[in-house]
């Protein structure tokens, strides 16, 4: 059974920074050519996809989140990371870790091409 457990949300003020971690299970052992990413859900939106790595250490982000967020991968863990840096308020959300067998693509922002998901971590933003 393919796993996936997020950790590292909390509270934070303005400026702030935090480090999520994603551990995935029973899964990269599995395949050879995997992508993990990361995505963020406010209350009233829709989730949106903030960064992507996959096997071969290949990474994507959203536009807007580039110059502050930064993902990365340890293989021996089994693990993901997303550094993020200057938080604003704008990004609380509940933040989900996702994974799918193959490369990262070029519709790796879209949740519906993802065939595994854990169950988010919150990360709240006050002024």
């Amino acid at each position: 059974e393919v796993r996936l457990v997020e950790s590292g949300g909390d509270s934070v003020q303005s400026g702030g920074s935090l480090r999520l971690s994603c551990r995935i299970s029973a899964f990269t052992h599995d395949y050879i050519e995997y992508c993990m990413g990361w995505f963020r859900q406010a209350p009233g939106k829709e989730r949106e996809g903030v960064a992507v790595i996959d096997s071969q250490g290949i990474s994507k982000y959203a536009d807007s989140l580039k110059d502050r967020f930064t993902i990365s991968h340890d293989k021996a863990k089994n693990t993901i990371y997303l550094r993020m840096r200057d938080l604003e308020p704008e990004d609380t959300a509940m933040y989900y870790c996702a994974a799918r067998t193959g490369r990262v693509f070029s519709g790796w922002k879209y949740p519906q091409s993802y065939d595994y998901w854990g169950q988010g971590t919150q990360v709240t933003v006050s002024r």
